[in-house]
């Protein structure tokens, strides 16, 4: 059985990713960038258009384990996963034309935050 390990060149791509990520997050955290508010950071002051907005849920939604999971997943149980493919055609309009409203009504972030949220706004939970 063959042992597989890492050459000389792999551990220097391997150094060269983790520094220029470090390099970057350092700069960044120096220079201070220029959101001074958490919702600036992490809401972008809710002033982006729908592209970004849209290719950052995309990039959450297809995460590194539905990429790799998806395929073990059929193999072991069968072509039966299409089912939720199927499902995301239904369920995503109805998501976003029920539930988005009510969090933009609501300024909430996340379903954990409407709970907090919606008691204040007037609104029974």
């Amino acid at each position: 059985m063959e042992r597989n390990t890492f050459s000389t060149a792999d551990y220097v791509v391997f150094g060269l990713t983790l520094s220029v990520s470090a390099a970057i997050g350092l700069y960044y955290a120096c220079t201070g960038g220029k959101q001074k508010t958490t919702s600036e950071f992490l809401m972008a002051d809710r002033n982006m258009s729908w592209i970004p907005v849209t290719m950052s849920l995309l990039a959450s939604f297809m995460s590194a384990i539905t990429l790799l999971g998806t395929p073990a997943e059929i193999y072991v149980y069968g072509t039966h996963y299409w089912m939720i493919v199927v499902s995301y055609f239904f369920v995503i309009p109805i998501s976003a034309h029920c539930f988005m409203p009510i969090f933009h009504k609501l300024q909430a972030t996340s379903v954990y935050e409407v709970r907090r949220v919606w008691p204040r706004k007037g609104y029974l939970v």
